[in-house]
């Protein structure tokens, strides 16, 4: 479980036209199963081409990256590599969850329960071999960069935002701040109106900024701190303290010299023990692995070009997209990159 710092983070609401001429950084798997989540017919199933192979992702990866260049951003996907062995723990409470949402999805679905058939798909979503290489290929046909990390994509992301290669590290997950991006902006490619689950009410989502100096000058703590803050409410590394809360927590920090003091607390204010050596989890966020690049490196990546008639064929000989509708948003991008007709760029990163 990603830490939240929802109720202490410095954050505003901000337009897409706000990031103008930015480089952001994307953290793909978060994007990704948002639009396997999201993208679904009232039953819950994902969308489908006559193969049975599952496109969701690549209707909101083609339409919303299309969107974010048409506001002068310049995206670039990061995807995971290995992760981490702390992780090991959440990765395998995340596969039980979709494997239960998944059961008491045909469940529903099968009493003709619509509502709550969606709801257990969405939670259901996962991200596969197949669906991250369809994704890739695409970004590629579309002359849209991507890396792939050598471990945590958000680390990656958060690298090259605190190294001034990027503007902002996009994500979801409040993890970014801890691992030093310097800036984050969530509700990127979710913006716009959304349905809260089994009601009947839409909300406005709208794109936000976090700011991790004026978060920390905020709290009144440096980022070790912050850190530590994420330990003791719990991180994808880490379980927190049960019964410690943002505001507990954050006094917590403040009393703290160094890790030891932080295990110290959890023993002696909530006689708890941390499930692993947490000093294990915080070199992970101040030392993570991550591919050094440099901005002639960036540079080459962000200037390659657009292939419309393979955009075309990837997205409608070969998964049944609408060829028109495909054929015009891929010339309207080519347009916007300043491309022509010709064949897409290679795997810039292996």
């Amino acid at each position: 479980m990603a830490v939240d710092l929802s109720k202490l983070a410095v954050r505003r609401k901000i337009t897409l036209d706000e990031l103008n001429d930015r480089i952001i950084a994307i953290d793909a798997y978060n994007v990704l199963y948002q639009f396997l989540s999201i993208i679904r017919q009232p039953d819950g199933t994902p969308l489908m081409d006559s193969h049975g192979n599952v496109t969701s992702h690549l209707s909101g990866l083609f339409y919303r990256t299309i969107e974010l260049i048409e506001h002068g951003i310049k995206p670039i996907y990061v995807f995971d590599g290995v992760p981490s062995m702390l992780k090991q723990k959440t990765i395998e409470a995340r596969m039980q969850r979709r494997e239960e949402a998944y059961a008491a999805w045909q469940k529903a679905k099968g009493a003709g329960e619509l509502e709550e058939a969606r709801t257990h798909a969405q939670q259901s979503s996962r991200v596969d071999r197949r669906i991250v290489e369809s994704s890739k290929a695409l970004l590629e046909l579309m002359g849209v960069p991507h890396i792939n990390a050598p471990s945590e994509g958000e680390a990656q992301a958060s690298y090259m935002c605190s190294q001034g290669l990027a503007y902002a590290a996009a994500s979801q997950d409040y993890d970014t701040l801890l691992f030093g991006s310097k800036n984050v902006v969530r509700n990127l490619t979710l913006s716009g109106k959304r349905k809260l689950p089994k009601k009947n009410i839409y909300v406005n989502v709208e794109p936000e900024l976090v700011n991790l100096e004026e978060t920390l000058s905020a709290l009144g703590i440096s980022r070790h701190q912050l850190i530590w803050l994420g330990i003791l409410l719990g991180t994808d590394f880490n379980e927190g303290i049960k019964g410690v809360g943002p505001k507990t927590a954050l006094k917590a920090v403040k009393e703290a010299k160094d890790i030891n003091d932080i295990k110290r607390f959890a023993k002696e204010r909530h006689n708890a023990e941390f499930e692993l050596d947490i000093a294990e989890v915080e070199r992970l966020f101040t030392e993570p692995e991550v591919l050094e690049i440099d901005k002639a490196y960036m540079t080459n990546a962000l200037t390659a070009k657009v292939d419309v008639d393979g955009t075309v064929r990837f997205m409608c000989d070969e998964h049944d997209f609408s060829a028109d509708r495909i054929t015009k948003y891929a010339e309207m991008l080519a347009k916007k990159r300043g491309s022509s007709r010709q064949s897409g760029i290679s795997a810039w990163v292996q």
